[in-house]
């Protein structure tokens, strides 16, 4: 099972941060931020380039929300039915830490981050931190926004300091990219009030087009 990491207190005098070298010549590593709306296969393309890594010899690093428990604590796990064990992160995580701390254990080619949106603007600076200061390259992975079209606080960090960001994409009922997403009730009517954070699947998520996803709210809008 995958293991809940505790918060560290900082210590800039760590020999870490002064003495390691880059590993695998690093020089280039980047903060990247996939992102997309559900059910668009995040997860299996982490999984996919997890596994392109450890195929050749290079080890991972892998890293959930604690809150996203659908596939089992310490899990991440894709639709069509691939998973790997991860370390679980809460907001009070620094991930700086925890990654210098799993470092110590041996070198790590990548770390890869699932359900990004659920991050700190503090943990993506720390992310940030990781790989300018010990030159590991992280990609994140995560929903762009929620289902009222709001980013989400972890995405909106993402968006401002990744080095690059690339669009996993899936498709509207109508046939163009699905950018937004409604969720519905247990009877799937729209939902337009509620929570930012519900945890959940297919069962109460729905991607749309920008379109669509205007047409169900507007109509929410004329029902109340």
């Amino acid at each position: 099972m995958g293991r809940m990491l505790k918060n560290c207190a900082p210590s800039p005098a760590s020999p870490l941060r002064e003495t390691r070298q880059p590993i695998y010549h690093r020089d280039m590593a980047k903060l990247y931020f996939h992102y997309s709306t559900m059910n668009a296969g995040k997860s299996t393309v982490l999984l996919q380039a997890s596994h392109n890594y450890r195929e050749r010899g290079m080890q991972t690093y892998l890293l959930t929300a604690k809150l996203d428990h659908r596939a089992g604590s310490g899990r991440i796990a894709s639709r069509i039915g691939i998973s790997a064990e991860a370390d679980t992160f809460t907001p009070d995580v620094d991930l700086f830490e925890a990654i210098a701390t799993r470092l110590e254990a041996g070198p790590i080619a990548c770390v890869f981050i699932d359900e990004a949106q659920f991050l700190t603007e503090t943990q993506v600076w720390q992310l940030a931190r990781t790989v300018d200061d010990i030159k590991v390259p992280v990609m994140c992975y995560g929903l762009r926004v929620d289902f009222q079209g709001n980013l989400f606080p972890g995405s909106a960090a993402l968006l401002a300091l990744s080095d690059e960001m690339r669009e996993v994409r899936t498709i509207c009922h109508c046939g163009k990219k699905a950018t937004m997403v409604v969720r519905q009730d247990e009877n799937g009517r729209v939902l337009r009030e509620g929570a930012q954070v519900q945890i959940g699947g297919n069962e109460s998520y729905v991607s749309l087009c920008r379109r669509h996803w205007r047409i169900a709210m507007d109509a929410l809008q004329k029902q109340s």
